[in-house]
């Protein structure tokens, strides 16, 4: 046996308590008990190091059996900070009367793609016209009426909105497909019940995106974007980054039933996200992960927070769950191994209660 025997010259009773203190000590199930907690609280402490906070315990556990991961487009895959890039006038219209239409409805919106249009209004110097009666049509676009008298009505938005409006958009059909062929966001401006123009939008990738990506879909995970955009502007984003599934012109509460169709697919999903219109979604999936610099809706909604808000922290996030697990698994097999070769040793007196403490500690 590896352990020393106990003084066979001690009496009968000192050899048997010397055996029963021994056996106590290695019977007594810490080894095990402490097995699983032990691993969970050692990598949450890692996580929290690395900047992946986690809320709920049971989420470090889930996120090992995850095999499709859902990102949220913008703010997520994208810095969340759009830029005007492109603006294309309709016949009878100019390019600083576009701008300057589309930033005075816009004007009303808090919507990402809006204050792009009000920035680029801005740094060109344009006045513009008041706007009354705005309205944002969810998922499609914005409309208000413009001007003086008499006020004009103006929508800016993407096609559902032109199609439920009445808007010939056809003569720019051409522009429009181009622009999204590029990977940018397109709004189309109608005045008046007539098209008017063009603005394109472009989100800038955050820089560890495509690295990300590429890792998860090495780690056999399935990565999936989940955006509003239209199919063409969605998949030319998604080649680019290098997802290999997405779900294009989904409005903000249809993303849930994306999660739950997937989830019904059999898939076990992780949800990324920012936004307030993301909080139902991160609630619904198997794990939700929260960009730390989002809203704070979307913060409270997951169970999981990624402080420093890039996506590489997903790829620490799995990792540090199947490594956790790993870890767990090891613990109680060295507990049960040492239980199974020491209690035998423990009660036949070969180990002394002192060499039973050590080997249990």
């Amino acid at each position: 046996p590896f352990l020393p025997r106990v003084n066979p010259s001690l009496g009968a009773i000192t050899l048997a308590i010397s055996a029963l203190v021994a056996t106590l000590v290695i019977a007594c199930p810490c080894a095990l008990g402490l097995a699983t907690p032990t691993a969970l609280m050692v990598g949450s402490g890692m996580g929290a190091e690395n900047g992946v906070l986690i809320r709920r315990g049971e989420a470090i556990q889930t996120l090992k059996d995850v095999n499709t991961i859902v990102f949220d487009k913008t703010g997520t895959i994208t810095k969340g900070r759009p830029e005007v890039t492109d603006i294309v006038p309709a016949e009878g219209h100019t390019r600083k009367e576009v701008l300057r239409l589309a930033a005075s409805v816009e004007s009303g919106s808090e919507h990402p793609l809006g204050e792009a249009i009000l920035r680029r209004a801005k740094e060109e110097n344009l006045e513009l016209y008041r706007a009354e009666e705005f309205e944002a049509v969810t998922g499609r676009g914005v409309k208000a009426r413009i001007g003086l008298s008499p006020r004009r009505l103006v929508l800016v938005g993407n096609r559902k909105l032109m199609m439920e409006e009445g808007i010939e958009y056809k003569p720019i059909e051409e522009d429009l497909r181009r622009l999204e062929g590029e990977a940018k966001t397109v709004m189309l401006l109608a005045s008046d019940g007539r098209i008017a123009g063009i603005v394109a939008v472009a989100d800038t990738l955050k820089e560890d995106s495509v690295q990300a990506i590429r890792e998860l879909e090495g780690m056999g995970l399935k990565t999936t974007m989940l955006t509003g955009d239209n199919r063409r502007t969605a998949e030319a984003i998604a080649k680019k980054i290098g997802v290999s599934r997405v779900l294009a012109e989904v409005l903000p509460d249809e993303k849930v039933e994306e999660i739950q169709r997937l989830q019904e697919g059999g898939e076990v999903v992780a949800m990324v996200g920012d936004g307030i219109n993301d909080a139902p979604a991160l609630t619904a999936a198997n794990v939700g992960i929260a960009i730390g610099t989002g809203t704070d809706i979307a913060i409270e909604s997951a169970d999981v927070t990624l402080v420093r808000g890039d996506l590489s922290s997903v790829v620490t996030a799995v990792k540090l769950s199947r490594k956790t697990f790993a870890k767990i698994k090891q613990n109680l097999f060295w507990a049960f191994f040492y239980n199974t070769v020491a209690l035998p040793a423990a009660m036949l007196g070969l180990a002394h209660p002192v060499i039973a403490e050590i080997a249990m500690a």
